[in-house]
């Protein structure tokens, strides 16, 4: 059973490239869940995700809209669960529907309305370590297909947090 991998980024370019490292690795159906607090870099870490995942527009914050749809090398659903009521209203609407096998499910404050989430997911946790830039990433696997993401990408992981986040 794979565990929890421990990364500590020490520039939002970091913090962009372990996502474009997660995003290079994900294959249809992954869902990647991201937590933290405001401010802990959850936007940058999904901006490298759609970089990994050759979107064709950059990922930003869908906090206002709640969800964004991309398309890259796989189809891309970003969504943000920050309002978690106007987020609820909308999965009841039927975009809970979409969440499947042929599409790659970025959740943003996805602590929030966990009910909704595949179960099988790869969460991560980010926090501030120190007032600068410095960030704590905690990958946790919840299930089969997260674990075998995790175990694809942990080899790009190690490497990208060790150059710092250099391109």
């Amino acid at each position: 059973m794979e565990s929890a991998l421990v990364l500590t980024s020490d520039a939002p370019s970091a913090t962009r490239a372990l996502g474009r490292v997660l995003g290079s690795a994900a294959r249809p159906g992954d869902c990647l869940a991201l937590v933290g607090d405001l401010g802990a870099g959850k936007t940058t870490l999904a901006a490298g995700l759609g970089e990994g995942l050759e979107v064709t527009e950059p990922l930003r914050s869908p906090t206002y809209l709640l969800c964004h749809e991309h398309v890259g090398r796989l189809p891309v659903l970003h969504l943000d669960a920050y309002f978690a009521e106007r987020m609820e209203g909308l999965l009841l609407e039927g975009l809970a529907a979409r969440f499947g096998e042929d599409v790659v499910l970025v959740l943003e404050w996805a602590d929030r309305l966990t009910e909704w989430w595949p179960r099988d997911r790869l969460e991560v946790v980010l926090e501030a370590v120190d007032a600068t830039s410095r960030r704590r990433l905690r990958f946790r696997p919840l299930g089969p297909r997260a674990r075998d993401l995790l175990r694809r990408a942990r080899t790009g992981l190690l490497a990208a947090a060790d150059d710092g986040g250099k391109p």
